[in-house]
């Protein structure tokens, strides 16, 4: 920094020992509010440390309140209300959020929850032929308009005080099963690149523990870049526990030099289950908080990645994949002994 005038050594020698002990704490001493809060590289810190998740008020859960209040009921209204103020993932779909209407909707989501000082977790799900394994979320992209819906919703994101991206939830897992891993190396690898130049903080989806072995599923997150972001998303859209998840994350983790992951706990609270498509006698589980002293080193956050009154598809009676499932939610609920 260019100094108008000259200053002797020992002047010199304090200043600079004062600005690396400013430099280093990274905050004021007070609230954090009068310095800038996004951090240079976001993904070396924890981003639900120090700020709590962002409830998206346009969710599909908050219109489900308005619908109970409009249709008079109170029961429903009350426990919708209590769901709609615990945050959850924003899922960003390129048939709901297209190119050129995806910007805005990130940009107000990031400008509100800068405003509320808390972190908007936004989910990545657009990736070509998305549901390959032959589930209900058909869709997706063409490869070549990929980045580019990508790289719009970065620089939205990038553009406030914090986000978090849970980048293509099964992408990797189920390149293995469906024989598509050269296009979902390279478009993942390009997505992960473009989020880390827009300084969100991004964790690649990793599975879970009763699927793909971590040995066999870390070098392809190893290709993709896991470690030049802050790491992955284990039990996204899934059921199992808590403490499988942290065993299976802790080995991931070890093999890639220890990445970070958070946990999707939105839906796990009555144990695991082989059903992963609407099974019933679901509960919640862990509400989202960052990770405490006795969770395991790596571990960033207990997350609701997977809105948990949104269908899995057409199964079990459940109306299309994403939609709000007004009786599961209510069912989950009382399992759940609200």
């Amino acid at each position: 920094m260019p100094a108008p005038f000259r200053l002797g050594l020992l002047t010199l020698g304090v200043l600079v020992a004062l600005v690396a002990v400013v430099g280093c704490s990274g905050s004021d001493g007070g609230d954090g509010r009068d310095e800038p809060t996004n951090p240079a590289d976001a993904q070396a810190v924890n981003p639900y440390a120090d700020h709590a998740g962002y409830p998206d008020p346009s969710s599909h859960t908050a219109q489900a309140v308005e619908q109970a209040t409009a249709d008079g009921d109170t029961d429903a209204e009350a426990v919708f209300t209590r769901l709609a103020g615990i945050p959850q993932g924003i899922w960003l779909t390129p048939e709901e959020y297209p190119a050129g209407q995806v910007g805005p909707f990130v940009s107000g989501i990031v400008a509100a929850a800068d405003d509320a000082d808390e972190v908007p977790t936004f989910v990545v799900y657009g990736i070509p032929d998305r549901d390959c394994s032959g589930g209900f979320s058909g869709g997706g992209l063409p490869a070549d308009q990929y980045l580019a819906w990508v790289g719009e919703i970065a620089a939205a994101a990038g553009a406030g005080d914090r986000a978090v991206a849970i980048l293509e939830p099964d992408a990797v897992a189920t390149a293995l099963e469906c024989d598509r891993i050269d296009e979902r190396i390279r478009l993942i690898g390009d997505a992960v690149d473009e989020l880390k130049k827009q300084n969100v903080t991004t964790y690649v989806d990793g599975g879970h523990s009763n699927w793909i072995a971590p040995a066999d599923l870390a070098d392809l997150l190893e290709q993709v870049g896991v470690r030049d972001v802050r790491g992955f998303a284990t039990n996204v859209s899934n059921f199992q526990t808590d403490q499988d998840e942290q065993s299976y994350a802790e080995q991931l983790s070890a093999i890639l030099g220890g990445a970070h992951y958070v946990i999707d706990s939105g839906r796990n609270g009555v144990g695991a289950t082989d059903d992963w498509c609407n099974p019933p006698g679901r509960a919640f589980g862990t509400e989202p908080v960052a990770a405490g002293e006795n969770d395991p080193e790596h571990q960033d956050a207990y997350l609701w990645v997977k809105p948990p009154g949104e269908s899995d598809g057409e199964c079990g009676s459940g109306p299309p994949a994403g939609d709000f499932w007004t009786e599961r939610a209510l069912e989950m609920a009382a399992t759940s002994g609200w």
